[in-house]
């Protein structure tokens, strides 16, 4: 457990041992990939998603994930709650900091998707992705601004891609290109409003496709995915920016390959699901 909030807590920097995490989602994918990397090193983690109950279409919950968390060796405290409702957050934020004496990492993981054209796409897909994707990330960063404040080394981090301006993105799939560019700009503002106060803010984005329930579920999704890594990668990135000092880490928009390879690695095909490294499909906004 962390300490109380009336000093800095401090952490061996390669290593996020006793460091309490508060996430969106993460009942599955790369959210809880990321969660089950911060769980070995025997991390706090706070994990706030809608699925208190088993989904039709997709496996697992929090409570499911939770279980996984202290399988792989962290103190996991499940919270059923919607991002888009601000009682929700803010009960979220003062549960992890009743739980765990603090908070000293955001991470902004829940989205919605919809790469539909603007013709095709729903207000009620709209309003959900701009609820969930910007709105979300806004609330939990910001209700999580005082806690951060109180950590030796604070870091936001969101899932969301570089603000890659080619018109193409906004073209091919505008409604989904907005909602994750605001994401983007969450990053970029809070980053530069807080580099005094040496609150880390970054984001990270797949180099490739990664596989994940989102993905499966599109239009052609079960045969994309072949030419997909596996969330460990996305995992082990989070993991690399997370232990950095925050003071010297903000501002970024990496991806998890380049963060991988500053960390000294170049073999990513143990990442893969099969396809050789240069059949495999590129993430979009890249």
């Amino acid at each position: 457990m962390t300490a109380s909030n009336d000093a800095p807590r401090q952490s061996s920097p390669a290593t996020l041992a006793g460091r309490t995490l508060l996430m969106s989602g993460g009942s599955r994918g790369i959210g809880l990939a990321i969660a089950l990397r911060a769980a070995r090193d025997g991390a706090n983690i706070a994990l706030m998603a809608k699925t208190g109950e088993p989904h039709p279409k997709l496996d697992g919950t929090v409570f499911t994930a939770a279980q996984q968390i202290r399988d792989a060796g962290g103190n996991a405290l499940p919270i059923v709650g919607d991002v888009r409702n601000d009682d929700d957050v803010a009960a979220a934020v003062a549960a992890a900091t009743s739980e765990f004496g603090g908070i000293d990492v955001v991470v902004n993981n829940a989205s919605a998707i919809d790469l539909s054209p603007t013709r095709d796409v729903s207000m009620k897909r709209y309003d959900l992705m701009a609820d969930i994707n910007v709105r979300g990330t806004f609330l939990l960063s910001k209700l999580s601004l005082d806690a951060l404040l109180a950590s030796s080394n604070p870091h936001i981090l969101t899932l969301s891609p570089p603000l890659n301006l080619e018109p193409r993105w906004a073209g091919i799939h505008l409604a989904y290109t907005m909602a994750k560019y605001g994401m983007s700009l969450t990053t970029l503002g809070l980053a530069e409003e807080f580099k005094a106060e040496g609150i880390a803010v970054n984001s990270l984005w797949p180099q490739t496709l990664i596989d994940t329930a989102a993905i499966r579920n599109l239009p052609g999704g079960e045969q994309i995915v072949h030419g997909a890594r596996s969330a460990a990668i996305v995992a082990d990135a989070a993991h690399a920016i997370l232990v950095r000092p925050s003071r010297s880490c903000t501002g970024n928009f990496f991806t998890d390959e380049g963060v991988l390879r500053e960390e000294g690695v170049t073999d990513f095909t143990g990442y893969s699901l099969g396809a050789a490294e240069d059949q495999l499909v590129p993430d979009i906004f890249l």
